[in-house]
């Protein structure tokens, strides 16, 4: 009998999926415990319809991170930072103010986990920086630390 599934289930398969089983273990387990549902055609055309979301969904995101990128890579984030003696700086500069900047900037709200930065920013200067934005697409942006002014 073929079903289509409404979960994860061991051993026979992953939720959405449209796979064949015995009659009985349908019948009497997959179906009473809502599991699975028969795979009559309005089945199969909702697990369709949920497929095409999906592809679109992936396919908007995915632009959409490219014209973030186009927009990210190549820029310059000046921040400003409270210096020490020999022009070390208090601290340092974390990929969390990185991405917070980010936001400020470009209105572009980034994970701080997403932000790499090449090592610690612990002096001025400019440093290099990428930015993951989605899987297989990021952008390389200059982050340049400049003293604060009183």
């Amino acid at each position: 009998m073929k079903v289509v599934l409404l979960e994860d289930v061991k051993g026979a398969g992953k939720k959405g999926e449209l796979v064949n089983v015995s009659d009985g273990y349908a019948r009497n387990f997959l179906m009473p415990r809502k599991l699975a549902k028969e795979a009559d055609a309005q089945a199969i055309n909702e697990l369709k319809n949920a497929e095409q979301s999906k592809l679109h969904k992936i396919a908007v995101e995915t632009a959409q991170a490219k014209a973030n990128a186009e927009k990210l890579t190549g820029q310059t984030l000046v921040m400003t930072a409270k210096a020490g003696q020999g022009g070390r700086l208090f601290g340092s500069v974390t990929s969390k103010e990185v991405a917070n900047e980010i936001k400020k900037k470009f209105s572009l709200a980034v994970d701080k986990r997403k932000v790499i930065l090449e090592s610690d920013i612990k002096a001025f200067g400019t440093y290099k920086c990428e930015v993951k934005l989605y899987t297989g697409i990021s952008a390389e942006l200059n982050v340049k630390v400049v003293e604060e002014t009183n």
